[in-house]
């Protein structure tokens, strides 16, 4: 066995161990169905909806519905939190349209730039391996977990509160973040469909002012739902700030910002308007 799926099988139950403790420790003060936390039933779907999708992604060696099922995942467990909590409020509807609303969208961006890409290349190495691809698609499940905790805790707690001042904070946040990431998607999108800006970086528009501003716009609009559902955090239910703090870290500490700034200094690199550009623009908060 290669040294990386034996890593991968080590790793495999840690993910599900680590999926789990979340799921017991946001359940303290929520619904039940008989007597199955509804939050720790989110969870499980989670899981079971990327495992169930690994089945033919692996046979027919593809990734191309990997993102979508992601998104489609968000939509599945925020749904399935709604239909089962007994008791709804407005703060509950607020943030189950607001993740929909961004899952929806990312979804669909997502879909569209790999079907027109016909690959992504992150895969290449880890598909042919059963238990590397399997392991991948459990990650996703973790992904959904973390980043969607304070809103599935939000609303599946038995506490609940009117909107008050933090829902409006938390909602002004979510709609500059999401505002900014839908903006500076579209504005790469256009620069690499001209044919003139083959080979060449983003440099205008948001991408002036931040080298990763969609990334920027990703953590604040998870921020601001972490605030809207303060109010009604309790005991364990605190573990729900997870939320903003795990899609921060993996944006600028493992995934994200790190691997794209290794690739443009692998393309452009040495360029002298390159380093000007990394020189004088923020890697993520952008500059006024």
């Amino acid at each position: 066995m290669k040294r990386t799926d034996l890593i991968s099988l080590i790793v495999f139950p840690v993910e599900i161990l680590i999926g789990y403790l979340v799921a017991l420790a946001g359940s303290q003060g929520g619904d039940s169905l008989n007597g199955t936390p509804v939050f720790m039933l989110t969870v499980g779907v989670a899981f079971l909806v990327q495992w169930l999708a690994f089945i033919p992604a692996y046979f027919l060696q593809t990734e191309k519905f990997f993102d979508i099922t992601g998104s489609l995942t968000y939509i599945a467990v925020m749904i399935m939190a709604v239909s089962l909590s007994p008791s709804m409020d407005a703060r509950s509807m607020l943030l189950f349209a607001l993740v929909v609303i961004w899952a929806i969208r990312l979804g669909s961006f997502l879909f569209t730039r790999i079907q027109k890409a016909g690959k992504d290349g992150r895969f290449d190495e880890i598909k042919p391996s059963f238990i590397r691809f399997l392991n991948v698609w459990t990650i996703q499940g973790l992904w959904v977990t973390f980043t969607a905790a304070a809103a599935l805790v939000a609303i599946t707690t038995s506490t609940h509160k009117s909107l008050d001042a933090f829902a409006v904070i938390g909602a002004l946040l979510w709609v500059i973040g999401f505002a900014i990431e839908v903006t500076a998607d579209s504005q790469k999108s256009r620069f690499n469909a001209d044919p003139a800006n083959k080979g060449k970086f983003i440099q205008t528009g948001l991408w002036s002012r931040s080298r990763h501003p969609n990334y920027f716009g990703e953590i604040l609009l998870w921020v601001g739902i972490a605030v809207i559902a303060l109010p009604v955090l309790q005991g364990w239910q605190w573990i729900a700030l997870i939320s903003p703090l795990f899609v921060t870290l993996l944006l600028t500490r493992v995934s994200g910002v790190p691997l794209l700034e290794k690739r443009a200094d692998e393309k452009w690199g040495g360029q002298e308007d390159y380093e000007t550009y990394k020189k004088n623009t923020p890697v993520l908060i952008p500059k006024l």
